[in-house]
């Protein structure tokens, strides 16, 4: 990764990827490539968990306020409606070579406050901050999102949902 280019939740996430040992590439958001017409937003990083199944990551960082991760209440997990259609593109694309592609919004949760109790999630300390990564499979989020807000073009998944299928980026990586 290009440590200028990166924000501080992509330069955790990397972080996590690199002491986790999982293979990966960061893709550069400032090259939109030509083989898609219209051009298509670049995803965030590709995956190699294993070698049969990479994985496309939409990342988005998000600043979680709250005291307690209890319930997954007070995280936000909006996105905008390019980023589920341009993550659906580039998934059709990745499965013609690799059927067994997978696609995810990861959301990277930093805590404004430093001692918030974790109710048993894994967190990941990098630079002073603490981050809770979780992620979401595209196809789940795409059937069950409701917009957010019609003038921005973001979409969100209704809380219930959101707490059923977000799971820690450490059992994503295992499967």
């Amino acid at each position: 990764m290009q440590t200028e280019q990166a924000n501080l939740y992509e330069q955790a996430f990397e972080g996590f990827l690199t002491e986790n040992k999982i293979p990966f590439i960061w893709v550069d958001q400032s090259k939109r490539p030509e083989f898609f017409e219209p051009t298509v937003k670049n995803f965030d990083f590709l995956l190699y968990p294993d070698s049969q199944c990479p994985v496309l990551v939409e990342l988005k960082g998000r600043t979680f306020k709250g005291d307690s991760l209890a319930g997954l209440k007070g995280l936000d997990g909006w996105v905008t409606f390019e980023d589920v259609q341009a993550l659906s593109q580039w998934l059709i694309r990745f499965r013609k070579d690799f059927p067994a592609a997978k696609a995810f919004f990861v959301f990277a949760f930093r805590f404004a406050n430093i001692d918030v109790e974790t109710d048993g999630w894994d967190v990941y300390d990098y630079s002073g901050e603490r981050f809770l990564f979780l992620a979401i499979p595209l196809e789940k989020y795409a059937a069950a999102m409701k917009v957010r807000s019609p003038k921005w073009q973001t979409v969100t998944l209704p809380a219930e949902d959101f707490r059923q299928w977000a799971i820690p980026m450490n059992e994503l990586l295992k499967k």
